[in-house]
């Protein structure tokens, strides 16, 4: 036990000091390229957070534990989207774009929807199942967001991004290797804590479900949450609120059919609940950027996100 709790307690310096170093290299590619904070949280940031819960899930499905792999999406997810977002928006209110309010957020409550009407077998399948058709949909949905960020987000002047302090100017060389060591230590900090976490719930007799749903998926989304923290301190609220809701997407669009792929999902419907508090907290999202100051997560708006995961939280556990 004592080694599963120092390994997790390395895992937690590795996300820590990864998280520093690619908030660092992604700003400075984001000025080198042109390209705004927020096409740089979308992409960059957000596919180097999700990197655990893709590494966690490809290894759930080739066990054949589909709880765990939808566990950890979806719990994912609303860690990111109602811990993540309500720890950072009481650090500092958070001012959303344009495109933001009315594309990428309602992007990522379509996903859920579609994913909660391909994995209930709502068009005459005989099985509620995650299968390799729904995965090859999944897929072409990724690359058409995909193929909107090249062609939208990437041709954003930089000085939309009015938050954002002056980004250092580092050389190519050592931009680079910010970037790939800050997504080498999320992604072994986090299989650490994942991996070392897991093993000790275990002996407690924890079933799969809520280990998916709570120690992997706030595993997971440590990445997520240090990085956005770390954004938060630094001014850059673009990356912050880019890589919560970018690693929502991708989580849904990309590491639920890469998992399918491997082999099918067994769909446990009791997983309906989460996917209507996930369509709820998006909504609740979307509504509070016109509430207050608009286009902004005000600090009591994000004090209730993080309260209702709190309350969930301590229902999941109740059952």
């Amino acid at each position: 036990m004592l080694v599963e709790i120092l390994l997790v307690i390395l895992g937690f310096v590795l996300l820590i000091f990864g998280a520093d170093a690619l908030v660092k290299g992604a700003s400075a590619l984001a000025r080198r390229l042109n390209m705004s904070d927020l096409a740089i949280g979308l992409t960059i940031v957000a596919f180097g957070t999700s990197a655990p819960e893709l590494v966690v899930s490809s290894v759930a499905s080739l066990q054949g534990k589909s709880d765990l792999i939808l566990g950890n999406v979806l719990g994912s997810n609303l860690f990111n989207l109602m811990m993540i977002l309500g720890i950072v928006g009481l650090i500092k209110p958070i001012r959303v774009q344009k495109s933001m309010v009315w594309i990428e957020i309602p992007i990522s409550l379509a996903v859920i929807i579609v994913l909660y009407v391909l994995s209930n077998a709502w068009f005459g399948s005989s099985t509620a199942e995650v299968s390799w058709g729904d995965a090859l949909v999944l897929l072409l949905l990724f690359l058409g967001f995909m193929y909107y960020i090249y062609r939208g987000l990437s041709s954003e002047s930089v000085m939309e991004t009015t938050d954002s302090p002056p980004a250092q100017d580092y050389t190519t060389t050592k931009m680079t290797l910010l970037m790939v060591f800050g997504l080498a230590g999320l992604v072994y900090g986090g299989h650490l804590v994942v991996t070392n976490a897991t093993e000790m719930a275990l002996e407690f007799g924890i079933s799969e479900k809520v280990i998916g749903l709570s120690i992997v998926a706030a595993g997971t989304s440590l990445p997520e949450l240090v990085t956005s923290i770390v954004a938060a301190l630094r001014k850059n609220a673009d990356i912050a609120i880019g890589n919560v809701i970018g690693s929502n997407i991708f989580n849904v669009l990309l590491i639920v059919p890469v998992s399918a792929l491997i082999r099918p999902i067994a769909y446990n419907a009791s997983f309906n609940f989460e996917m209507y508090l996930l369509v709820g907290a998006t909504l609740f999202l979307f509504i509070a950027m016109f509430s207050g100051k608009t286009k902004r997560l005000d600090r009591w708006e994000a004090l209730l996100l993080l309260v209702g995961f709190v309350v969930y939280t301590g229902y999941m556990i109740s059952k």
